[in-house]
């Protein structure tokens, strides 16, 4: 259980066939959640095959095996979906699983620590970090130009955030 990586919610019932509307929290939706595709269901990490799959505003709406009614279905809210960490795929150079992330310690250049990475927001191509800063919560825009290093062996992020960036954050986006 313990190599299971979330990549979605279950956020409600959707129609009255069992199906079920997804908040995806990975950036490969159409992979992950595809016909055929095995998913782990809860707590319990109960196996379900995905046996429909379409998507609506970004979102996928899945039909599972074994789940045929709405009552069945609203039973699954807020259910975590998961799979395999080893089915997860290689990534490209400089790129990272959000899993991957959550648990780094971020410091700045001079090795001052700013806080540990609690979850990943955006897209792949807009993620930005967020951060449980002494003050409150940062958001780092998860760039190359202030992400200089990220080692997710030795859990650590170092950054150079542009002047005003942490303040700002802490300030609760207020000048």
């Amino acid at each position: 259980m313990d190599d299971l990586v979330l990549v979605g919610r279950v956020a409600r019932a959707h129609g009255n066939r069992g199906q079920v509307i997804v908040n995806p929290d990975t950036d490969f939706p159409d992979d992950r959640f595809r016909v055929g595709a095995v998913v782990m269901v809860g707590p319990s990490a109960t196996a379900r095959v995905i046996r429909e799959v379409r998507f609506h505003q970004g979102r996928p709406i899945i039909a599972l095996e074994g789940i045929e009614t709405m009552n069945e279905a609203e039973a699954l809210a807020g259910a975590e979906l998961k799979v395999p960490a080893a089915a997860a795929g290689t990534l490209p150079e400089d790129t990272y699983y959000h899993y991957d992330l959550i648990g780094c310690e971020v410091a700045d250049q001079s090795g001052t620590s700013i806080g540990p990475v609690t979850g990943v927001e955006g897209t792949m191509e807009m993620s930005r970090l967020v951060v449980a800063g002494s003050r409150g919560e940062v958001l780092i825009p998860l760039v190359a130009e202030i992400c200089k290093e990220i080692d997710v062996v030795r859990r650590r992020i170092v950054v150079n955030p542009p002047d005003g960036l942490l303040e700002l954050n802490a300030a609760g986006g207020k000048p």
